[in-house]
């Protein structure tokens, strides 16, 4: 398995329409074209032999090499170092605009810091998912990469009079390169799909340029946040990360741009996050708001109302959960048989099948993302406040409803408490906004339903016998999902039976602080196997010790959690037991997350400050005792 690189040695470039993975030792082997849902042409993440990639590295023995970001940008560094010599490789994708377009571009160049190094280049194309064959043409200085569906042109970056740089071959229909520079010189190649020409000479010049544009276009861009508190380089991060999986034209957030890593390498779950999740999407709404950035949650709240069906007939309900990044919703599922998957992790699927299951809980994110937009000042129009509305009715008509839950297991339809809450949290929102806008509704049906589900869930939803809020009614699993119960206001965060809940949870779900959804083998979930931890549900484990007062421990499981991020500040959806990521990569639930629980946590230790009180705060002292705040 030593073709595969770990998930996290990967850094990420894009531009806002589509993206790519890159490893630590330059090669990308993953990138879709010409949108995050398209079919791959690089695709080695998931087959080293059959998927494709396009690798600019630096050869010879001995050598090693880091990766960084160039600061504050999307602009991806690979330094190579060797006994000759020190060289680089530099990687970006200009953004392609607001507007639909199947043009994009790769640019990678290549230089010599120190000494004297030698680069390999090798562009091995594999077209939908390694199923559709190509043909090469080298033409001039480049060459064209071409199928019925797609064509990626190659243009070359030199200055003139250095042809003595490269050696170009071509095997059956990829392309080699090899270079030898000495210290200040530079190569490149700039990889385009749907050229308006035939590939062409770039200079140095020209690529500087490109390089400069790229680095204003994120630095105003992050210039927006108004986040001045504690971890701010790793909000930045956080929130550029998010940013690369937006697609531009309609707002949209995928949930990761990769499909088919595994949550247990060699296991069957290994699911396409490449579309966009009502509940992902909404989560972000709080993130971006709450960095600053308006604009990309005033794009998604108006996403969201147009996905909103007008007519809903039964039990379906206004909203799917997930759609592809344009707002379609054609996402069937099915296996890529032909490719072995990430170290053997089969089947690789793309679509997804859990697209058509019932999760009651994404109209309470979808509403409480509005509302929060409108409490930050991105009003609701008419159009939107018609959709909201229609949602309340129809969860009102439809709340005790049974569905898959927020996990999407496969185990059949159950009353999940989570799904409760949220449900909930929809029509809290819609009463609220009804009220302080003056909109018309049915506000009695509303707020009538809203008491029948908290009564329900106080009731079905606590088991006394453990002391805490179980995943599904008249059952005794623990499901994390819960964590945010006081984060939406449902309860209290100091709360008797929350602040019981969190002990049984710390007791069952969490080890050396990271935290589990939940038990696979005590809530069958119709899937074989295991998983690690979820780093989204250690981030909202963060958030709701913050908010029971626990800020010691909040905070120092905030730090044990940055040690897990990969060298360029990303993370996957999980943890392993060797604190291996795993999952899809980089994903964005977990960097929201991130965000929400920095915000939450630097807020309250500001405030602790403010009072002059010890970060361990009375109430958590109170609870814990001669034990300590640590008990793992």
């Amino acid at each position: 398995m030593a073709d595969y690189p770990p998930i996290a040695e990967h850094g990420l470039i894009g531009d806002l329409q589509t993206a790519a993975l890159v490893t630590t030792d330059g090669s990308i082997d993953w990138f879709c074209c010409p949108r995050f849902d398209s079919p791959s042409v690089f695709a080695a993440l998931l087959d080293h032999e059959r998927g494709g990639y396009f690798r600019a590295r630096a050869t010879g023995p001995e050598v090693t090499s880091r990766q960084l970001y160039f600061p504050d940008t999307a602009i991806l560094i690979t330094r190579f170092m060797t006994p000759d010599g020190v060289g680089e490789v530099v990687d970006f994708m200009p953004p392609a605009g607001k507007g639909p377009t199947a043009n994009h571009r790769i640019l990678r160049v290549m230089r010599c810091v120190r000494g004297r190094i030698d680069f390999e280049v090798d562009i091995v194309p594999r077209f939908d998912y390694g199923r559709t064959e190509h043909e090469i043409n080298l033409v001039g200085q480049g060459a064209v990469f071409s199928t019925d569906d797609l064509s990626l042109t190659l243009h070359a970056v030199r200055e003139p009079g250095d042809e003595r740089l490269a050696q170009v071959r071509v095997d059956g229909g990829d392309l080699h390169i090899d270079y030898t520079m000495t210290a200040g010189q530079s190569r490149g190649l700039v990889l385009e799909s749907a050229a308006d020409g035939p590939p062409r000479e770039i200079g140095v010049a020209e690529f500087t340029a490109m390089f400069d544009d790229v680095t204003t276009y994120w630095r105003k861009w992050l210039s927006k946040s108004t986040y001045t508190g504690r971890w701010r380089e790793m909000l930045q991060r956080s929130a550029i990360t998010l940013k690369l999986m937006t697609y531009a034209p309609t707002g949209a957030v995928v949930a990761a741009p990769t499909a088919g890593l595994p949550e247990q390498v060699g296991g069957e779950r290994n699911w396409d996050y490449r579309y966009t999740w009502v509940r992902d999407a909404s989560f972000s709404v709080y993130a971006l708001l709450g960095l600053g950035f308006t604009e990309e949650a005033a794009e998604f709240c108006e996403w969201l109302r147009d996905r909103v069906r007008e007519e809903t007939t039964g039990d379906g309900g206004p909203l799917n959960i997930m759609y592809r990044v344009d707002g379609s919703s054609d996402l069937i599922e099915e296996s890529l048989e032909h490719l072995e998957g990430y170290r053997g992790s089969r089947p690789v699927r793309i679509g997804n099948g859990a697209s058509d299951q019932r999760q009651m809980d994404i109209f309470g994110e979808a509403l409480d993302s509005i509302y929060f937009a409108d409490q930050h000042g991105i009003e609701l129009d008419h159009r939107g406040w018609i959709a909201l509305r229609g949602i309340a009715d129809w969860l009102t008509d439809h709340w005790d409803l049974p569905g898959a839950g927020i996990w999407e297991t496969r185990g059949g339809p159950k009353d999940f408490t989570y799904g409760r809450v949220m449900s909930w949290v929809a029509l809290d929102r819609a009463i609220r906004m009804a009220a302080e806008h003056g909109r018309p509704a049915a506000v009695d049906r509303w707020i009538e339903s809203r008491d029948q589900i908290y009564n329900q869930v106080m009731t079905r939803g606590w088991n006394e016998k453990i002391g805490a809020f179980v995943q599904h009614y008249d059952d005794t699993v623990l499901d994390s999902s819960l964590l945010r119960m006081a984060t939406v206001g449902f309860i209290a965060p100091t709360d008797p039976m929350w602040l019981s809940t969190l002990d049984a949870m710390d007791a069952g779900l969490v080890v050396d602080s990271l935290v589990y959804r939940y038990d696979p083998a005590a809530s069958p979930d119709g899937l074989a196997g295991d998983e690690g931890t979820f780093s989204l549900c250690t981030f909202n484990y963060v958030d709701a010790l913050a908010r029971a007062g626990r800020l010691e421990e909040a905070r120092l499981i905030f730090e044990k959690m940055l040690t897990y991020a990969n060298h360029v500040g990303l993370y996957s959806e999980e943890i392993g037991s060797t604190g291996e990521q795993l999952g899809n990569f980089p994903q964005a639930f977990t960097h929201l997350a991130l965000i929400d629980a920095a915000i939450t946590l630097n807020a309250a230790l500001d405030q602790a400050r403010v009072e002059g009180r010890n970060t361990v705060t009375d109430v958590a002292a109170a609870r814990r005792g001669a034990e300590g705040p640590m008990r793992r």
